[in-house]
């Protein structure tokens, strides 16, 4: 089968590679966003996509949009079959969808229709889901809404403590899985497309780096999800005193909070009632209000209390909490935030 894969690193890097090792079909083009400058040099460098698309001799092509009618051009003269997306990163109007004979069809990083749009990847762990996949369908004009290919679509468990970064990853690997399927599929005649139930349908925004700030009045359940899902991009962002900027890097929710730092805090800060376990679950006082006690640091949340395990100051590597703590001469009234 005759292809143009439309993409955009680094998703589409594994979905373009299994495309390439199945040697079942021709990729006739790659289509992929114009290089950026990087670095502080600002240096234009090639991505690792365009990259691996040039070592196996396959014609790269990099408009500035898919809307120039001499790239739409170009592009019907390729005769493609099929248009593979994965990550494209543009919406591509009707006069692209209808190129190919088989259409246009997108490697979406969820099980559709939970997660629609741009972000299925922290979309999911923020919800706190069990699962999540990759799926196939076919592109049409409304965001995600296309008909899903039936039979190819990965499942796959969310690790209890697994970050946006490693899911992500996974799901590109299951994403080349799934291409080849499909097009195996197409090229089979045993391809058959399958409606989105719509009253079941949700949508990921797209994330901005102001989202990854910390919200502390927010259970400590949620912000465990919320530091996974923000890592690596944008990053958990929170500040101490005097404004220093920390990302905050792996947290885990306190289930029953030591002696010690319940007689500190007092369990009116806390919520915990005379006479009842000192379970920080109730905890309801003082958001953000973060505390030492034998190298760890802890931190108040809206419900329940956090313990912070890594963090990034700003301008420095990664470290334990503890070592951060050495060096960051944390007041009695510490408030993060």
């Amino acid at each position: 089968m005759r292809l143009v894969f439309l993409g955009s690193p680094p998703f589409a890097v594994p979905v373009l590679a299994r495309v390439l090792a199945s040697g079942r079909h021709e990729v006739r083009a790659l289509v992929t966003r114009p290089d950026k400058p990087q670095g502080r040099g600002r240096k234009v460098e090639g991505s690792p996509l365009v990259a691996l698309a040039r070592a196996d001799g396959v014609r790269v092509l990099q408009p500035t949009t898919t809307k120039d009618p001499a790239f739409v051009a170009e592009l019907r003269a390729l005769a493609p079959d099929a248009l593979l997306v994965a990550s494209y990163g543009e919406i591509l109007r009707e006069d692209v969808l209808g190129i190919a004979r088989h259409g246009a069809l997108n490697v979406h990083g969820s099980l559709l229709p939970r997660w629609r749009g741009a972000a299925p990847v922290q979309a999911a762990i923020l919800a706190g889901d069990a699962e999540t996949g990759v799926c196939v369908q076919r592109m049409v004009l409304a965001l995600d809404e296309g008909d899903v290919l039936e039979g190819v679509t990965r499942r796959t468990p969310i690790g209890p403590r697994e970050t946006a970064g490693e899911l992500f990853d996974r799901l590109a690997e299951l994403g080349g899985e799934a291409a080849v399927a499909a097009l195996d599929a197409l090229e089979g005649g045993t391809a058959r497309f399958v409606p989105q139930d719509a009253s079941q349908a949700s949508y990921a925004r797209k994330i901005a780096k102001e989202h990854g700030r910390i919200d502390w009045t927010r259970s400590a359940e949620e912000l465990e999800r919320f530091v996974r899902a923000m890592t690596p991009w944008p990053g958990a962002r929170t500040s101490a005193s005097g404004g220093r900027e920390l990302v905050v890097l792996d947290v885990a929710v306190v289930e029953a909070a030591p002696e010690p730092l319940v007689h500190r805090l007092g369990r009116d800060v806390l919520g915990i009632p005379d006479g009842r376990p000192a379970e920080p679950s109730f905890a309801a006082g003082e958001p953000g209000r973060a505390l030492e006690l034998g190298g760890a640091l802890f931190v108040v949340t809206g419900r329940g209390l956090l313990e912070l395990r890594a963090l990034k100051p700003a301008g420095k590597a990664a470290m334990s909490a503890a070592e951060w703590l050495r060096g960051a001469r944390l007041g009695s009234e510490e408030r993060f935030g």
